[in-house]
């Protein structure tokens, strides 16, 4: 079974995920631990991503379509993928679409957790306190969050026509949210 998350960062994807991961032993493909692996290990994709970061930016569909598309084929992982915060641009969902038809997959579900920048602010706020993460600073996680509105509104207009796709309250505490995947899954 494959799966996409969708959310604004902090929304929760990434707790879900994990959930999802272990409820059906599946593979976490985070377009964000990808990226922070690159830079990690210092190489020049990782020096672009740092700058397209600090300006609040989303990295290269290029980049990120490549490193997803090394997922994809990977004959462990196929029919157990659960996209992170991928696809976030209308060209990203088209070539996940070409990957997957290529790949003979599809997706099997499709969950936006949709939640307002008040609550976003608070739970990076917490995160940033819990985790220590870099990339959290609250003006840059505010100019992703607005990036991310921006940019995803024709990938969940692309997705939300599809039967399989579902809108769930972001906001909701996290068992909540569990429960509500996990029905739909019937799991």
């Amino acid at each position: 079974m494959n799966i996409i998350l969708f959310g604004p960062p902090g929304a929760g994807k990434g707790t879900q995920a994990k959930f999802l991961v272990t409820k059906l032993k599946g593979y976490q493909i985070s377009t964000g631990d990808m990226l922070r692996d690159e830079i990690q290990k210092n190489s020049d994709i990782g020096k672009k991503i740092i700058d397209d970061m600090n300006e609040g930016k989303f990295v290269s569909d290029e980049i990120v379509n490549n490193l997803i598309k090394n997922v994809i084929f990977d004959d462990q992982k196929k029919g157990k993928l659960i996209f992170d915060g991928y696809p976030r641009s209308l060209s990203q969902a088209e070539k996940l679409d070409l990957l997957l038809k290529n790949s003979n997959q599809k997706i099997d579900f499709i969950f936006f957790l949709n939640v307002n920048k008040d609550t976003i602010i608070k739970r990076i706020e917490k995160r940033k306190i819990i985790e220590k993460r870099s990339d959290d600073e609250l003006d840059t996680i505010l100019k992703r969050y607005d990036t991310y509105m921006e940019t995803t509104k024709p990938v969940l207009e692309f997705y939300s026509k599809k039967p399989n796709f579902y809108e769930i309250d972001g906001a909701l505490e996290i068992d909540q949210i569990t429960n509500k995947i996990g029905a739909f899954l019937k799991v």
